[in-house]
C-alpha cells in the first residue's frame, strides 16, 4: 500500500478546530484532542441555545406585560383575551416594548379594550 503523507491536510484540519476553540480556557484551546471535544460540545450547545433564546424572551415579554397590566387592574390572560376580542393585533414583543418604554400608549390600549 502506498504511503499517504497527510501533513498539510491534517494541519489545516487541526488549525481549523483550534481556531474555533479560541477563547476556551487552558488545554481546551491549545491541545487538539481536548479542543476538538469542546468544540463539538459547544456547537451542540449553540444549537440548543438558539432554541432556548426564543423561549426565554417570550417568558420575559409575558412577565413585563403582566406586571404592566396588573398596574391597571387586569391580569395578563384577561388582557390577551380582550385584545383578541377587540381585534387589536399586537405581538408580544411590541406589547412588552410599549409596557416598558411608553406607559401612556400602553394605558391607552388598555382603556380602548375595556
Amino acid at each position: 500500500m502506498v504511503r499517504v503523507k497527510r501533513g498539510n491536510v491534517a494541519n489545516k484540519r487541526r488549525t481549523k478546530i483550534l481556531k474555533l476553540a479560541k477563547g476556551f480556557r487552558g488545554a481546551h484551546s491549545r491541545l487538539f484532542r481536548t479542543a476538538n471535544g469542546q468544540v463539538m460540545k459547544a456547537l451542540i450547545y449553540s444549537y440548543v441555545g438558539r432554541k432556548h433564546k426564543k423561549r426565554n424572551f417570550r417568558r420575559l415579554w409575558i412577565c413585563r406585560i403582566n406586571a404592566a397590566s396588573r398596574n391597571h387592574g387586569i391580569s395578563y390572560s384577561q388582557l390577551k383575551n380582550l385584545l383578541r376580542k377587540s381585534s387589536i393585533k399586537l405581538n408580544l414583543k411590541m406589547l412588552a416594548q410599549l409596557a416598558l418604554l411608553d406607559q401612556k400608549a400602553f394605558s391607552y390600549i388598555i382603556e380602548t379594550i375595556k
